[in-house]
């Protein structure tokens, strides 16, 4: 089944465990390695593939790297910081770009390229996905261009003699629209494989992974109502019995309007009788008590789902020895978590906090999904039968709205002030010509005073958001300039060019009562009052989108409430919906705009409500959530 293989060596890119599997979606095996891997010792390698990654080639503290697999009869596949690799080690220099290119990007063939192996069948012109701030300063010896961006001239190389080809871009991302082609070109005619992988052979490695792993053992599962612990829940009572299994649910306090109830109703209408409900929303509200720091509050909810977990241990009466814990786990949540060598934290994830590691350590924790992907999982889900009505479900993570409130005490440290200041000078020097003259008149930039996480190049930043207001149109609705198109351009062009902004967003509707000159940061923290605020602004848009037949073209919608207001009980709401297939990148929905305007002005009537915006940023630069 998997006598012949590709071999991705993972430099610690967001992307790398995607290349594997495009691969394997695409029928042919792959394997991940670490690069420092001999792949002569690996069986029947037909090529090999170098991802993408955090690091500079030109730094000192960069991952391993066994050169001889350069030296290897089998072709070399270059991508991102794999692109850099492939041009040092044949005598290239690499170095920090004049522009670096996040997001979208247009790969122009040359003479070179329109023959090429590698862009057979390719177009001319095609768009693809960039996330770089490096790039090729001189071309290695023995190489040519074969495709070229508007600011990357080495955006693609080969040397044919030696079957080594590199792309400045991540093929592996949907968003670069003939990046399977490549990958076809790459794997089935210049790597010579045939296809020998598909979706019955992941079924059945899982059902065996748990197997093996729960031996004689009873598992208890941390179950969210959430598409993945769903489909874990479903595997695990297949391969191992529902009287093996325990699903709990715990209302944690941060869960949408009405959501446990609901996820109670769906399991027990397919037939899910194993599980229980425990509300724990006290303890959970305690735990995240006046934290400001994501990162601290994501550990506080990771941790504590640990110690209700061994508190309903104890009220079940449950022998520890014969129990293991599982999880839906999946494999975005282990690379943004820094759970790969080379790969940095972009946010520790709930499920990839210190107690749940401990665990993972001492091998009593199933996460039966952990190599795959959302759409992957979708796949698997509808494959043994669960219905769309749990598998179609936009994510929902552990942390719930917990991470969509953004708090605060109040106050802007020094060197938040000082790269606020210099987020606004940044903006005062960029030009958004992709608006008409009268449009770009109307319109004001401005920064909020408050962080977002991101991730740009594989590292996370933390940075803040820059706001395109435009001409009022009375009652305080803003207008929208004409075709998402230019507001998309517009935000890549922002955060393309700064160092201190790596958001977008619009403003759509500012509360006429209160000037934007009055607005400022709160003291705000994630208490049921702030909670409350987001769950019905939340419930407003997602039953908008259910009636306007948008929730399924979407992949999550995400509302954010922010500290950011004329008066401490009032605050902003961002409406954040993306369309994306694997959580790795992912657009912001343009959805019709007459839509947008009826959501607002429904969100608007909440009492507490200043401002409302609309995030404009995709993945890369910024991540789905702010936090």
């Amino acid at each position: 089944m998997t006598d012949s293989k590709i071999v991705v060596l993972d430099f610690g890119s967001q992307y790398a465990h995607l290349i594997a599997k495009r691969l394997r979606m695409m029928g042919y095996y792959s394997e991940i390695a670490l690069p420092s891997a001999d792949v002569s010792k690996m069986e029947n390698v037909k090529g090999i593939i170098l991802s993408g990654g955090p690091a500079s080639v030109y730094e000192s503290d960069i991952p391993e790297f066994n050169t001889k697999n350069l030296e290897l009869p089998v072709p070399v596949l270059g991508l991102c910081y794999g692109h850099h690799i492939m041009a040092t080690n044949y005598g290239g220099k690499v170095g920090k770009a004049e522009i670096g290119e996040f997001g979208f990007a247009q790969l122009n063939k040359t003479e070179a390229g329109k023959s090429s192996p590698l862009l057979k069948g390719v177009s001319d012109s095609t768009q693809v996905w960039m996330s770089h701030q490096d790039g090729i300063m001189e071309m290695p010896e023995g190489f040519e261009v074969i495709g070229t961006t508007k600011d990357c001239p080495y955006a693609a190389i080969q040397n044919l003699e030696k079957k080594r080809f590199s792309l400045q871009c991540h093929c592996e991302v949907k968003d670069t629209l003939e990046g399977n082609t490549i990958f076809q070109n790459f794997a089935g005619t210049i790597c010579g494989m045939e296809k020998n992988w598909d979706e019955d052979a992941v079924l059945k490695h899982i059902m065996a992974s748990i197997q093996e792993q729960a031996k004689d053992k009873n598992v208890l599962l941390f179950l969210s109502g959430g598409v993945d612990s769903t489909v874990a829940f479903a595997l695990l009572n297949r391969a191992l019995g529902q009287e093996r299994v325990l699903g709990l649910h715990i209302d944690n306090g941060f869960m949408r309007k009405n959501e446990s109830a609901s996820v109670a109703q769906a399991y027990r209408s397919h037939g899910f009788n194993n599980f229980i409900v425990e509300d724990a929303s006290e303890s959970f509200l305690k735990a995240v008590y006046h934290l400001t720091d994501p990162q601290q509050k994501r550990m506080a909810v990771g941790e504590n789902f640990i110690t209700v977990r061994n508190e309903v241990v104890a009220k079940q009466k449950l022998d520890e020895e014969k129990w293991m814990l599982a999880q839906g786990t999946l494999y975005p949540d282990i690379i943004e978590s820094g759970g790969t060598k080379n790969s940095r934290v972009i946010k520790t994830h709930h499920n990839r906090v210190d107690g749940i590691q401990k665990l993972i350590e001492k091998g009593l924790i199933i996460e039966p999904l952990k190599d795959l992907y959302k759409d992957e999982v979708r796949r698997i889900g509808k494959k043994i039968g669960l219905e769309d009505d749990l598998v179609m479900r936009h994510p929902f993570p552990g942390p719930g709205l917990s991470i969509n409130v953004l708090c605060s005490n109040g106050e802007m440290s020094d060197t938040d002030k000082s790269d606020f200041e210099k987020a606004n000078e940044e903006l005062k020097s960029i030009k958004l010509d992709m608006f008409c003259p009268n449009c770009t008149k109307d319109l004001v930039l401005s920064v909020l005073p408050v962080r977002s996480v991101g991730v740009q190049g594989d590292y996370r930043t933390y940075r803040f958001p820059s706001v395109l207001t435009f001409k009022e149109e009375g009652e305080g609705f803003h207008h929208i300039p004409g075709k998402w198109s230019k507001l998309e351009e517009a935000a890549s062009t922002i955060t393309n060019a700064s160092t201190y902004i790596n958001r977008a967003i619009i403003r759509l509707y500012q509360n006429p009562k209160v000037k934007i000159s009055d607005m400022k940061l709160q003291e705000g923290y994630c208490d049921k009052e702030r909670l409350d605020q987001l769950r019905e602004a939340d419930n407003i848009m997602l039953t908008a989108l259910h009636k306007n037949g948008w929730y399924e073209k979407i992949f999550q919608h995400l509302t954010i409430n922010l500290p950011y207001s004329s008066a401490k009980d009032h605050c902003s709401i961002v409406l954040r919906p993306l369309c994306s297939e694997d959580v790795m990148t992912a657009r912001f929905a343009q959805m019709p705009q007459e839509d947008l305007l009826a959501i607002t002005k429904e969100i608007a009537k909440l009492p507490y409500v200043d401002a409302i915006f609309f995030d404009l940023t995709n993945k890369p630069p910024a991540t789905f959530g702010w936090e």
